[in-house]
């Protein structure tokens, strides 16, 4: 039975994508081992069909981390018998590009994200500088690999030559159960830079409906100053990072999510984040922005009100609205009854199976 190593930078417990595709793969005949790891609030982990291990490090921030986690991949990597190894994002590549190329055996990256197009990346030359030598130096040497929509492929065979397949980060399709619904805006996913908290937090001054903020990020300091100069604590609810079951429940009772993106590089406009499907799955209408990868979608099945601009004035303006338009916020869930039966991790993992079956076939 061949075993494919994936390895990661969070703790697992919350990572649903990367559930999703060891669930599948095992399922496929594979056995697979998702590598994270550890933190003091780190849960238990759940028993599961595939195999998972978490590294403690001294060092939970900043360069110093991304040194010791690496070299610590690497050594745990290096003592374990595997037949692929895939790197998820650019922070856990070159352990696995080294112990590839020591075993033999075929390395995958799975771009998640592009990783040096992230704003609390591109906005820091010096870490800037850093991760485009790793970038530059690594991707060239992973000619198997995958990102999230059609958008990040494009970029990577234009800069690398590297024709990535696609395959999105959908979620499993699910019964969705009568619910009430609830006059509340969902925020759900990572609470980092560049996902318009400056605009949507001043804008919840003239919202009388409350906001629900489902995640944890590198932006949660800032979040909270914003939430007490803003005087709206009264409206907002942290919620902080919950599990897959009951995130989707919160979901299902909302009556808006919210998934604004900044303008802020590439990563952001090409991609297609798990929330915008979450929010689907969940019957849930969304304001999100209009780039490219959402109208596409939103084209198929009108699904959200798209954003051109972010300032404080629109963020307030499209949520007031649609709060209001009970008849639209109406059309657009019946929509997302539609698009959910397509849009599901069902249909996904066949392109991710298919992924992998035929690197083995190849060897």
């Amino acid at each position: 039975m061949k075993h494919i190593y994936f390895t990661v930078t969070n703790d697992l417990s919350y990572d649903q994508r990367m559930h999703r595709i060891a669930e599948s793969l095992t399922a496929a005949g594979y056995t697979i081992t998702l590598v994270g790891r550890k933190l003091d609030a780190s849960l238990p982990l759940r028993q599961k069909s595939f195999q998972q291990k978490r590294l403690r490090c001294w060092f939970n921030t900043g360069f110093l981390f991304y040194a010791e986690y690496n070299l610590r991949l690497f050594f745990f990597l290096s003592g374990k018998k595997m037949d692929i190894i895939c790197a998820i994002d650019l922070d856990t590549i070159l352990p696995c590009l080294f112990v590839s190329a020591i075993k033999g055996i075929p390395r995958v990256y799975d771009a998640h994200e592009y990783f040096t197009e992230l704003k609390e990346v591109r906005t820091r030359p010096l870490v800037k500088k850093i991760w485009l030598v790793i970038e530059r130096f690594t991707i060239p040497r992973f000619k198997n690999g995958y990102t999230v929509s059609k958008g990040l492929a494009d970029e990577f065979q234009t800069k690398y030559k590297r024709n990535y397949a696609v395959i999105r980060n959908l979620p499993v399709l699910k019964e969705l159960r009568p619910v009430t619904k609830e006059g509340f805006i969902l925020y759900q996913g990572a609470v980092n830079e560049g996902r318009g908290f400056e605009y949507l937090i001043p804008a919840m001054k003239k919202i009388n409906y409350p906001l629900v903020i489902c995640g944890n990020g590198n932006f949660m300091p800032r979040l909270k100053q914003l939430i007490e100069e803003n005087d709206v604590g009264s409206k907002i609810e942290l919620k902080g990072m919950l599990l897959p079951a009951e995130l989707f429940q919160i979901a299902q009772r909302a009556a808006l999510g919210i998934g604004l993106a900044e303008r802020e590089g590439l990563n952001q406009y090409l991609a297609l984040p798990n929330k915008f499907f979450d929010y689907i799955q969940a019957g849930l209408p969304q304001i999100t922005m209009n780039y490219p990868e959402y109208q596409k979608i939103n084209n198929q099945f009108k699904v959200a009100i798209l954003l051109d601009t972010l300032s404080i004035e629109v963020v307030g303006y499209a949520i007031k609205q649609l709060m209001e338009q009970r008849e639209l916020l109406d059309k657009l869930y019946r929509n997302c009854l539609q698009a959910r039966q397509l849009y599901c991790w069902q249909n996904e993992e066949k392109e991710l199976i298919r992924f992998y079956q035929n690197i083995f076939k190849s060897e």
